[in-house]
């Protein structure tokens, strides 16, 4: 319990220091410069190119529904079974992580109002270069709020860090993590490729999503550990 403080804490302050940082610099804009062809105006990536899209966009979107909603139901049909017992907290962790990274994300996204790196001016759409704490110009013309901030696509797939819980070993928790931050990273690179999101973005639902993660594993730890209390 204790170790889990202190990582909560670190990824709070990495949190906070990678927005201070990517609000106050042009880094992101350094970084989607590689992804963007000036002589062209396209990007890298062509958002309609059908495989990709299945395979990094709506194919593993279902799947990861899929996955999370395979578990649930594991949860409630098996709860008596003594190997679901053994591996019950980790279990949940993970559900109550696919519910809530997205969900946090998705509700950042509908009230930040950043735009996407196709949408500003520098890259051919119409939207200035206005960062999440930033403001738009008295004379633009909005006429929606823009979702852009953070990267709500590659919270699905950074939600499965939580497999991090899941296991017992410490080198397959190493391997669990690696694999939600590779999922993560596929989806958040093929929509920064495609022109949806910046690194900034993608980095930022990494973090909150490992800090988001923490804490529903302290919280079900802690409930495990009242138990004994309540009988």
């Amino acid at each position: 319990m204790l170790e889990n403080n202190k990582y909560l804490i670190l990824t709070a302050i990495f949190l906070v220091f990678t927005i201070v940082l990517f609000e106050y610099t042009s880094l992101d804009i350094y970084v989607q410069n590689y992804f963007f062809q000036m002589n062209t105006h396209t990007w890298i990536l062509n958002r309609d190119e059908p495989i990709l899209k299945f395979l990094l966009y709506d194919g593993i979107k279902k799947l990861l529904i899929f996955f999370a909603l395979s578990i649930l139901l594991t949860l409630i049909l098996f709860r008596k079974k003594d190997l679901i017992k053994r591996y019950r907290n980790g279990l949940l962790i993970i559900v109550l992580s696919s519910i809530f990274v997205p969900l946090v994300v998705g509700s950042l996204k509908a009230v930040t109002n950043t735009p996407c790196p196709k949408n500003l001016e520098y890259y051919g759409g119409r939207y200035p270069d206005v960062k999440v704490f930033g403001s738009y110009p008295k004379d633009f013309v909005q006429k929606r709020k823009i979702k852009c901030w953070p990267a709500g696509h590659a919270s699905g797939g950074f939600a499965l860090m939580a497999l991090f819980f899941l296991f017992k070993k410490r080198k397959n928790k190493i391997i669990a993590l690696v694999f939600g931050l590779f999922v993560g990273w596929s989806m958040g690179l093929y929509k920064m490729l495609i022109g949806d999101h910046f690194l900034s973005h993608t980095l930022i639902t990494m973090l909150l999503a490992w800090l988001i993660i923490l804490i529903i594993a302290k919280i079900v730890q802690r409930k495990e550990l009242e138990k004994p209390a309540q009988i």
